[in-house]
Formats: C-alpha cells, structure tokens, sequence
C-alpha cells in the first residue's frame, strides 16, 4: 500500500512538472505578445531561462524594472491562475512627478493587455531609494533582466541597499534571478558601455548575504566582443550607431550575458 501511495505521489509530481512546463510554453507561444517582442526570443531564451531560475506557476514573482514588458508578457499570463506577479518600477503613486508618469503609461500599458490584468505594480525607485515594492519575506522569485548597470551609476553603497531590498522580499529559499551584459574578466570596468563584471554582480549580491547558487550560458554570445562604440547599445535591438556598421552587428545579434541563480539561505 506504501509503494503504491509513494508511486501516485512520484507520477503526481511528474504530472505537476509537466503541467507547469506546459503552461510556461503556453505563455511564451501566447497571442498576447508584442510581435516585435518574439522575434527577441533566439537571443534572450525565456523558456531557458525561466527554467533555469526554477519558476513555478503558483510562486508569487517580483519583475524589478520592467521596461517595456519584454518579460512581463510572458510572466503575467503563466503566474495569472496560480500566482502572483509584482512588476516593480514607476507607479502612478510616486511622488516624483516623472515617474508618476512612467508609471501611469506602463499601467495603461497592463490595462491594454488583458492577459496582463493581474498584474500588480509596486514602487522601486533605485534613483529615489524607494523599494516598497512587496513586503517581506513574501516572494518566492525576483528576477530582474539587463538592469544591473543603470542602478551602478548609483555608487556601491546604494547598490548594497538595493541587493539588500530584494534579499529581505524573499523568503528564505527564495531565488533572485540576474540576467546581465556580460564584461570579460580581462577587460576593466567600463561604466558607460553597458557591461559589467560577472564577479562585480557576485559580490553585491554576497555581500547582502544571497549564496550563488548556479550560473547558466543559455545566453551567452561568442560573437558579442563587448567593444562597440556606443557600448552594448551598438547591438540589435537598439542600433544606437543608425546605419553605421549595422550589418556587422546584426550578425553578431544581441550581447554576451550572465545569466546568475541566488539563493537566500
């Protein structure tokens, strides 16, 4: 009777995978998606990604600065039965007046978009050293992609206080999930590129007290000498060079990138 019990809890648990990885599909094949937004997916890889993070669709999840809803598009529709996703950055409650207004076009942007209804908001503001943006020891995921070197013009004290605000929203177990534009180790630090140092991501993360769980190279780019004039902006989708050299950087696609698992003990 035991080995039975054991046996429908080993297929139940096989089920629950299969189902999740389903549904994870699903959301990156999902109509609700900006074309533009899919044709980015043989560069940035979601459905690796997220699995490599270890995403589950019943996790409450924290997406820090999420730009233009590359990510959103697909966390908001997979989370939206069974979980929670917290898109963290400008709100219409900020007072900061700019930022109200960031806040106000991404809502809109969420309300457009009916797969992305349940998506709440909160406040992160790394330039007004705001971070209430869910409380703590509540999440099971944060995950934040190609932001790490805006919030470094900030200073390492306040890169400290921002790591440290992701590691109090977890509980403990939680994963904090880092994609980034990946500096080589030989090179040094160049802030204004748009690259930064494996080791310096690391660090920060360390030192807030986050264990580094696992790397990936899912989205690692050989081809992506992180040289360019213009920095990682040089590189498709941006093009910040216009036509200069755009076939050269089209063939590369898009940048060399970290992609880091942490773990809050």
């Amino acid at each position: 009777m035991k080995r039975l019990f054991a046996a429908a809890l080993l297929v139940c648990g096989f089920t629950g995978a299969a189902m999740a990885d389903d549904a994870l599909k699903a959301a990156i094949a999902g109509a609700q998606r900006t074309p533009d937004n899919v044709k980015r997916d043989v560069y940035r890889h979601p459905y690796e990604t997220l699995t490599f993070f270890g995403i589950k669709p019943n996790m409450t999840v924290v997406e820090l600065a999420p730009g233009g809803g590359w990510y959103t598009e697909i966390l908001g529709p997979y989370l939206k039965d069974h979980g929670k996703l917290i898109a963290a950055g400008s709100t219409p409650d900020s007072a900061d007046a700019n930022v109200r207004k960031s806040g106000e076009r991404f809502k809109q942007r969420l309300a457009g978009n009916p797969a992305l209804a349940k998506v709440q908001l909160g406040a992160f503001e790394p330039g007004n050293g705001v971070y209430t943006y869910a409380p703590k020891g509540s999440a099971d995921m944060v995950l934040t992609f190609r932001n790490v070197h805006n919030w470094m013009e900030s200073g390492e004290p306040n890169m400290k206080k921002l790591f440290a605000s992701v590691y109090d929203s977890l509980k403990p177990g939680g994963v904090f999930g880092v994609v980034e534009h990946r500096l080589p180790a030989s090179r040094p630090a160049a802030p204004d590129s748009g690259y930064v140092h494996e080791a310096y991501v690391i660090k920060m993360a360390e030192s807030v007290g986050f264990k580094l769980a696992a790397r990936s190279e899912v989205n690692a780019n050989a081809k992506d000498t992180a040289d360019h004039k213009g920095g990682v902006w040089a590189l498709p989708p941006t093009y910040t060079n216009k036509d200069v050299d755009r076939a050269k950087y089209a063939a590369i696609g898009e940048s060399d990138r970290m992609t880091l698992k942490f773990v809050k003990p």
